[in-house]
C-alpha cells in the first residue's frame, strides 16, 4: 500500500538518493553533478506553505516524492508553480507517478495556483503520458536548451490551468 504524506526533514538523504539517479541515468533533470545531502537541505528550505513537497511511501520506504516549486520570482508568477516528479527505479510502471502527480494537483488547487507548468525532456514519453492523462497540454517545444549525455537536449512545456 503507499501512503502519501509531506517531506520531512529526516527525508532528504532518502529524497537526494531518488534524485541523484535520476541524474546519473536520466535526463529529467538537467544536473550533471550528484547532490549532497547537505545542497538538498538547501534545496529542502524552499518548501512548505505555497509550494508543498510530498513523498510516497511503500513498505516503510520512500519510493518518490513531488513537489510545487516556484515558476519564476516575479511577484505576477505567485499563482503558476512548476511541478516535479521523481520515483525510485525499483518503483518505475507501479502507479506511484499517478499517485504523487494527483495529489499535488489537488494540493495545488487548494492552495489556490492558478497553473501548474511542467517541463520534460523530449524522448521522455513516460513523464509526457503521464502529465497527458491528468490534463497537461502541450505549450511550447524549446530546442536545445540543455547538454547532456554528449547531445543537446529539447524541453518540452506543458501546462495545467486549474
Amino acid at each position: 500500500m503507499i501512503s502519501i504524506r509531506e517531506a520531512r526533514i529526516s527525508d532528504v538523504g532518502r529524497i537526494t538518493e531518488i534524485y541523484n539517479w535520476a541524474i546519473i541515468n536520466t535526463t529529467a533533470t538537467f544536473d550533471l553533478d550528484e547532490q549532497t545531502v547537505d545542497k538538498r537541505m538547501e534545496w529542502f528550505e524552499h518548501y512548505g506553505g505555497r509550494h508543498p513537497l510530498i513523498v510516497a511511501e511503500a513498505d516503510g520506504k520512500i519510493v518518490g516524492y513531488s513537489s510545487l516549486s516556484k515558476f519564476r520570482d516575479k511577484e505576477a508568477y505567485a499563482r503558476t508553480v512548476e511541478v516535479s516528479v521523481y520515483i525510485d527505479p525499483e518503483y518505475h510502471g507501479k502507479g506511484i507517478g499517478s499517485i504523487l502527480l494527483k495529489e499535488i494537483i489537488e494540493r495545488g488547487r487548494q492552495l489556490g495556483h492558478h497553473v501548474i507548468m511542467a517541463g520534460i525532456t523530449a524522448g521522455n514519453d513516460v513523464s509526457v503520458r503521464l502529465h497527458e492523462k491528468f490534463g497537461f497540454v502541450l505549450c511550447g517545444h524549446f530546442k536545445e536548451l540543455g547538454f547532456k549525455f554528449n547531445k543537446w537536449q529539447d524541453v518540452l512545456f506543458y501546462q495545467l490551468t486549474l
